[in-house]
């Protein structure tokens, strides 16, 4: 007789998988899941688009697994890789865009989590060869800084982790022309925020270029603003909580 999995069954499976994962382990694959969701909910990755990932460690990464559409990831389906992108467990397949990921976290040591998406309007901004780098909203350079475009490289290639990394030393949010968009930070809730606040950024440039121009800020707002970004990642011991 033909046996079919009921969907209990599928849940107590992954219950005693999550429940061999350490603790530690757990809540930032817990984390993925949670803000993939989110991502997946704004719009920012139709059908299998973009990917996630975390520092578990100095030498190890989890990300979110090729071929997934981010709104329906488990726990268990995050891949573990190391540093060189090798995966070390995982039943599903690393994306092919891990390179990027590697690329921050080999020069950011800082960097703890990394989102990568496909906003509409910022998006829209990288096809049309548009960087995000007027200063009119005191918000972005708060949180993200100016956002770079860098230049067209092939998806799931190395040309893609080479056209980044003149940026990625400076910033924490680069639009990639034809693609989307890379925001990282201290932590998943960190990484996802500026996400947010970079699509809300492309919006209110779209709208102040429909209403005629936006008026720039004055260089010495722009170096207060400046300097009280850097006096609160001085001060912040960690990122927001997610909870």
């Amino acid at each position: 007789m033909t046996q079919y999995l009921t969907h209990q069954t599928i849940h107590v499976d992954r219950a005693d998988l999550e429940s061999s994962f350490p603790s530690s382990e757990l809540d930032l694959r817990r984390q993925l899941v949670r803000f993939g969701r989110w991502v997946h909910r704004l719009g920012y990755t139709p059908g299998t688009a973009g990917n996630l990932s975390v520092r578990l460690d100095d030498h190890l990464i989890l990300a979110t697994p090729t071929g997934c559409s981010k709104g329906l990831l488990h726990a268990v389906d995050m891949v573990l890789i190391d540093n060189d992108g090798n995966k070390l467990s995982g039943t599903r397949n690393v994306t092919s865009e891990i390179g990027m990921h590697l690329a921050v976290y080999r020069m950011r040591p800082d960097v703890q989590a990394i989102v990568h998406t496909h906003p509409p309007i910022a998006t829209a901004f990288a096809a049309c060869g548009k960087a995000l780098d007027q200063p009119i909203c005191s918000e972005i350079l708060m949180t993200t800084g100016l956002v770079p475009l860098a230049p067209y490289a092939t998806t799931g290639t190395e040309e893609v982790s080479a056209s980044l990394e003149p940026f990625i030393p400076d910033h924490d949010a680069i639009l990639l022309a034809n693609h989307g968009l890379l925001t990282y930070g201290s932590s998943l809730p960190d990484a996802f925020m500026k996400t947010e606040t970079v699509e809300h950024f492309a919006q209110v440039c779209l709208s102040a270029h429909q209403l005629g121009g936006a008026s720039p800020l004055r260089d010495i707002d722009i170096a207060k603003l400046q300097q009280a970004r850097a006096r609160y990642k001085l001060n912040a011991s960690r990122g927001p909580s997610c909870r």
